[in-house]
């Protein structure tokens, strides 16, 4: 059993060089110059989501999202970073690019003075952005033809603002209802209603694996190939398969990472929790990260942390320090 790296020893460390050599997996043939990046790294908002929220969400959940829908401000009186704070704390972070979360900001999708002073600020931090999750915003998969146009017309504002920011694309939630193959027809249905108006504001729709069906790798990919456009993709996250809370059913990680890469433009890696030489406990960060290079992706992975044993600004630079050794262990390879 592997002893997690608490905060004490993590501030012990923090300025050592980390010892021993990984292994890499022998099948990783990368056929980018060495002067090219093998991938960059960005921050996820959630990443910080502690700092921004506040004490709001120990209220609950429910509780929680009537403040996000009628008194955002009362969230943000208690924040300790502001959404407009997240582009210079991220170059703090020695990071260059960042990926919002809509409920960061959720009323201001349509406030163009703020997007504006938001862009300014990414200018000032020398940040770009990338992209927004959104969540809250209903149903994509819906049940009806009419709640599904309605969960378009709740996106609208978001694909509007993420062209705005110049991100790329905007992560949606393929949530449904009904049996394992009505949901794949459905999700398919909002995503392409979706992607025709991305498309518009040249913008992409991304699925993350994100729990129920979306987090079995196989289900997501049928659902790609039946949405059937070009703006259509994944956000693989490398810990998010756990299909069913009921029944605690998981799809093994690294097999659905493999699955989904064909579709990414984006990837998300998640951690929680570090063994006492800086490594990621529940996800095997050189196999996973080889996965995503040998499937030919050398854009931007999103550092997500989302443990509790670390503060965020620790677990976010604990997560930077390995993607790091991990990129610095394949260009000698």
């Amino acid at each position: 059993m592997k002893a997690k790296l608490n905060r004490r020893t993590f501030l012990q460390r923090s300025a050592l060089a980390a010892s021993g050599t990984l292994l890499l997996p022998s099948a990783i043939s990368c056929a980018t110059s060495k002067e090219q990046e093998l991938f960059k790294i960005s921050l996820a908002e959630w990443s910080v989501h502690n700092m921004i929220f506040g004490k709001a969400l120990e209220a609950g959940w429910e509780k929680f999202g009537h403040m996000l829908r009628n008194d955002f401000a009362s969230i943000e009186k208690g924040a300790s970073l502001k959404n407009i704070e997240f582009p210079a704390f991220a170059r703090k972070m020695g990071i260059e690019a960042v990926e919002y979360v809509n409920t960061c900001f959720f009323d201001k999708a349509k406030n163009a003075s703020y997007l504006s002073d938001l862009n300014k600020a990414c200018d000032d931090a020398g940040v770009k952005s990338l992209l927004i999750m959104c969540d809250a915003e209903g149903l994509v998969g819906a049940p009806t033809k009419e709640e599904r146009v309605q969960t378009l017309e709740n996106h609208k504002k978001w694909i509007d603002a993420a062209a705005t920011l110049g991100c790329h694309s905007v992560r949606v939630n393929a949530g449904s209802q009904g049996t394992y193959e009505e949901q794949k027809k459905l999700a398919a249905d909002g995503l392409h209603l979706l992607c025709e108006y991305g498309d518009k504001a040249n913008i992409n729709i991304l699925v993350e694996n994100h729990g129920g069906f979306s987090s079995d790798a196989s289900w997501l990919v049928d659902v790609m190939k039946m949405t059937d456009h070009p703006r259509v993709g994944t956000l693989p996250d490398f810990a998010n398969f756990r299909i069913s809370y009921e029944q605690e059913e998981w799809y093994d990680r690294y097999k659905g990472v493999t699955e989904l890469m064909p579709f990414a433009k984006a990837v998300s890696a998640k951690s929680n929790d570090f063994d006492e030489n800086g490594n990621v406990v529940e996800t095997d960060y050189e196999k996973m990260i080889g996965i995503v290079l040998e499937a030919g992706y050398h854009g931007y992975i999103g550092i997500e942390y989302e443990g509790k044993g670390l503060s965020e600004t620790e677990g976010i630079l604990a997560t930077k320090k390995l993607m790091e050794k991990v990129r610095t262990n394949y260009k000698k390879a």
